[in-house]
């Protein structure tokens, strides 16, 4: 099935430091610690009909990521220019259903963990995104997410955990991994968070799971009624309807779980508190799409 797994093809330009560059050309420098210790922070925004989708809320979080890790944010409008070039020059796919990448680096430095005194790195590219498919297979994963990590709730590109949990599901059968933090918590999937129906209610993760405050999981919150919550493995053995949230799946619901023991749960084709979550926040950005 169709998914967002390969490669993309980067054809439109890319917005590097301070300009509009060829992809073929858009090249970083080999000290930069973005590359050699994945020291920076990113977002993935969705483009719809030639605008970046709640773009606003995505730059406060990548600012507020870069801070975070102790590292200077990007000034909000070099990030907002630079998307606003990327996208005037992104072609027609792109801009009727594309996705938009952010990186921020802490730029060149020496080689090992201190950061080097110079200027942050800015990054910004689109392209046309691939449909995911109707609905989403998760796999609880062995490994967990650290809650008490510095990078807890961070969108950093020290990604390997994320990679590894990935292949990982995908060796399984899935298309997502389902992380549990070190108390045994239901904390998040490698790039999405989650919404469970159960007991008659919607819920999430609470963010001291260490799970990232997703932006398509503050609007859901903010457009429907969800509890968050912290709740062990056994939410899931009960639950009867989950869904993964993320700016690229908007309420992406799941068919299949594969739980920490092996064992395989199944799931209707709707759950009707997912799908009226789904409904609320299509109706959000049918008015809106920088809410």
């Amino acid at each position: 099935m169709a998914n967002n797994t390969g490669t993309p093809a980067l054809t439109n330009p890319v917005w590097l430091g301070e300009r509009l560059v060829a992809a073929d050309e858009a090249t970083i420098h080999i000290t930069d610690h973005g590359f050699t210790v994945g020291d920076g922070v990113f977002e993935t925004i969705a483009v719809r009909g030639g605008t970046a989708v709640a773009r606003d809320r995505h730059i406060v979080r990548l600012r507020w990521c870069a801070e975070k890790i102790l590292m200077s944010p990007p000034e909000a409008e070099s990030v907002n220019r630079a998307i606003d070039q990327v996208i005037s020059a992104a072609d027609e796919h792109t801009h009727m259903s594309g996705r938009l990448r952010i990186t921020w680096t802490s730029g060149g430095g020496p080689l090992g963990s201190v950061r080097g005194g110079g200027p942050g790195t800015l990054v910004v590219f689109a392209a046309a995104s691939v449909p995911w498919p109707k609905h989403s297979r998760l796999a609880v994963c062995p490994w967990t997410r650290n809650e008490r990590s510095a990078l807890a709730g961070v969108k950093s590109t020290s990604y390997a955990d994320n990679v590894m949990a990935l292949t990982w599901a995908q060796a399984q059968g899935a298309d997502e991994a389902l992380l549990l933090d070190t108390r045994g918590n239901v904390c998040e999937g490698t790039g999405s968070n989650v919404l469970i129906s159960v007991d008659g209610e919607l819920v999430t993760p609470a963010l001291s799971t260490g799970c990232l405050a997703g932006i398509t999981r503050a609007l859901v919150l903010e457009t429907s009624s969800v509890r968050e919550v912290e709740c062990g493995e056994d939410v899931l053995h009960r639950a009867q309807g989950i869904a993964v949230l993320s700016s690229t799946r908007d309420i992406h619901p799941v068919n299949c779980l594969r739980l920490g023991d092996g064992s395989v749960r199944e799931f209707p084709a709707e759950d009707p508190l997912i799908e009226a979550a789904g409904n609320a926040l299509q109706e959000l950005y049918a008015g809106n799409l920088n809410p």
